[in-house]
């Protein structure tokens, strides 16, 4: 049989499995696997490790926000954004609908899609923010399923996001009664609101003092009540961008005791730490996130829950804003002079989509904290596992989608701005040494990249529907 494509020589790495073989695809989905495979068009993959497309639970494009200087949003579009993870190695991104108040969350979802469709360049499926746990909000709940919509955000911060621990728990109930699954962002609202009076009397106003109103006991408090409350509600929990060791902690007790609560973690909480803040002039700007950064020894021990199976997937966060002109807050200025921002009135966010798989081969494979196969069950299958995209997406088994990656483990890449294609002005990880590094793309079988060479279309990304969370490995 001939195949539309053949990928020959290579090693296919999965979740499972470690194998030299090659791969077909007929008709955009894979097709086979096995030795001397023939194709009307073959790629030779020797010396490459052939991976199922990475899959990025937890992204923010075009995300509109308020500040001080007015509005803005993140400063990658749909169509910039899914670019940047293309080159990256992830062939499907979940990103958020926020309804604005008083809209239903079925309008809300259906002008999020129209944002994407016709302009993302990989397939993406969404998750949907709630915001509120009225009687009315939560009645829409089955017409999201229904809509492949499986996975409901909550904060627990946040003026205008956050719910009570009543809301809450009406919000974990409703979630965990239709086997949908709740994402909450996790952080103790008195304490951040308390820690920011605080260091605003002190006349502290310097990018350092981030870290500093939002401690990390504010996260650990926040993720044992979260865990208390989904356990109560018996509905399944995944915690998302944890980043600290008392947090990944209280995970383990959870699920040691049995209960289905997972993970999520990000490069940025892996290998950067708190002394970015402390940058020059307003350079730790650059950095602010929420969580913010912590300690090495909370970087140390989020590698070993991810390595052992605490957290079970790396998502991105990635909600870029340009250093000048949004983190600085000087949207509207002409002469540029105007006054910088204090601490908590700087955009939050990292750029990341790009560099998440080659950031945890280099750092998490090479030195032994991850096999390769915990690398794909993490950067790809977890995160399908998790968000009812699997089996379409997350392996290379025949019957899924045609979402490959090859990965030349020895290609030698500095990161930095002039090697990325995120639509921002700096990169978290700019002068990080990285060796291994993907080469080409494929998402339903169209190559997106290959050897160096942009070959993909703005609108050839499809909405997914999503099922029902699936176990993770």
């Amino acid at each position: 049989m001939d195949f539309d494509l053949v990928i020959r020589h290579g090693t296919l790495v999965t979740a499972a499995d470690t194998v030299e073989s090659d791969l077909g695809i007929c008709d955009g989905r894979i097709a086979a696997q096995g030795r001397g495979l023939r194709g009307s068009r073959e790629i030779d993959a020797a010396g490459l490790f052939v991976l199922p497309g990475a899959v990025d639970p937890h992204v923010h494009l075009e995300m509109a926000i308020s500040t001080a200087a007015g509005p803005t949003a993140s400063c990658d579009t749909w169509a910039t954004g899914t670019t940047a993870a293309a080159w990256g190695g992830t062939t499907t991104v979940i990103d958020f609908v926020e309804p604005e108040p008083g809209e239903t969350l079925t309008h809300a979802l259906a002008g999020r899609r129209a944002q994407a469709e016709g302009r993302a360049v990989i397939d993406f499926g969404l998750h949907m923010t709630l915001s509120r746990a009225d009687h009315d909000t939560l009645a829409e709940l089955p017409a999201m399923l229904s809509a492949g919509v499986t996975s409901f955000k909550t904060y627990t911060t946040y003026s205008g996001l956050k719910l009570d621990d009543a809301g809450l728990l009406s919000a974990y109930h409703a979630v965990g009664s239709l086997s949908g699954l709740v994402l909450t962002h996790a952080e103790n609202d008195a304490m951040i609101q308390e820690a920011t009076r605080r260091l605003r009397q002190q006349g502290r106003t310097d990018p350092a003092a981030h870290a500093l109103a939002r401690p990390p006991e504010a996260e650990v408090q926040a993720v044992e009540e979260a865990l208390a409350l989904a356990k109560a509600a018996q509905a399944r929990l995944y915690l998302v961008h944890l980043s600290t060791s008392g947090a990944a902690q209280a995970l383990q007790r959870a699920q040691a005791a049995g209960q289905h609560a997972y993970g999520e973690t990000c490069p940025q909480y892996l290998l950067l730490t708190a002394d970015k803040y402390e940058g020059p002039g307003f350079e730790g700007a650059k950095f602010v996130c929420s969580p913010p950064l912590r300690q090495a020894h909370d970087g140390a021990r989020l590698w070993h829950a991810l390595a052992t199976g605490t957290i079970q997937s790396v998502g991105t966060d990635h909600c870029p804003f340009n250093y000048a002109g949004q983190k600085d807050l000087r949207l509207g200025s002409r002469s540029g002079v105007s006054p910088l921002p204090a601490f908590n009135e700087i955009p939050g966010g990292l750029p990341g989509v790009e560099t998440r798989l080659a950031l945890l081969y280099s750092y998490g494979v090479r030195p032994g904290l991850l096999s390769l196969n915990r690398w794909v069950q993490v950067c790809s299958t977890n995160p399908a596992r998790l968000f009812g995209l699997y089996p379409r997406k997350g392996t290379l088994a025949p019957g899924g989608d045609a979402d490959v990656v090859l990965f030349d483990p020895r290609r030698e890449v500095t990161a930095s701005k002039a090697v990325l294609h995120e639509n921002v002005d700096y990169s978290p990880y700019a002068g990080l040494p990285l060796t291994g590094y993907p080469v080409t793309t494929i998402s339903r079988g169209r190559i997106l990249v290959q050897d160096g060479r942009w070959l993909g279309a703005e609108g050839g990304g499809l909405y997914v529907k999503r099922g029902l969370a699936g176990t993770p490995v």
